[in-house]
């Protein structure tokens, strides 16, 4: 069984990438079922409005603060190599690391940047925020499950 501060960080692993699943869950399932039902202008000014407003620092911490949680498991797993739990914290990390975190640079972020760019009241960004609305919440899927199995994969290593 893990134990001492190994203990704490893999608990702390199984909150911080839990909590970062829940939020993205909020997203897949009501918040951007609820922004694709207003009209475009509406939601593009909304999603616009949640982006600026998503960079706070709490959850940026727990969001940032949970990739670099798992990459010090991964390293500590690494030049450890304990008895048990290993493949479980392993897996964990590189779920969150490469899709939670990973997809949020490379998928989710630059459609944020894009609709950063537009004027909610535009042709064009009207006709984005179509895709746009489908394609973000695809890869925000991606990244609850990533979140939310790599919550899982440290709770099996700690058990």
């Amino acid at each position: 069984m893990i134990d001492g501060p190994y203990f704490v960080l893999t608990v702390l692993g199984v909150l911080g990438t839990g909590l970062v699943a829940g939020v993205f869950c909020a997203f897949s399932t009501f918040v951007m079922r609820g922004l694709a039902a207003l009209p475009p202008a509406q939601g593009v000014a909304a999603m616009k409005s949640i982006n600026v407003t998503a960079l706070t620092p709490a959850f940026m911490a727990v969001f940032v603060g949970s990739a670099v949680l798992c990459a010090v498991l991964a390293v500590v797993t690494f030049v450890l190599w304990p008895d048990e739990g290993t493949v479980e914290l392993l897996l964990g990390s590189a779920l969150y690391l490469f899709g939670c975190f990973g997809v949020t640079m490379v998928a989710n972020v630059p459609r944020n940047e894009k609709l950063a760019t537009m004027d909610p009241g535009t042709r064009e960004a009207a006709a984005y925020w179509r895709s746009y609305v489908s394609e973000w919440t695809m890869w925000n899927h991606v990244r609850m499950i990533a979140a939310a199995a790599a919550a899982i994969s440290y709770v099996l290593a700690l058990a």
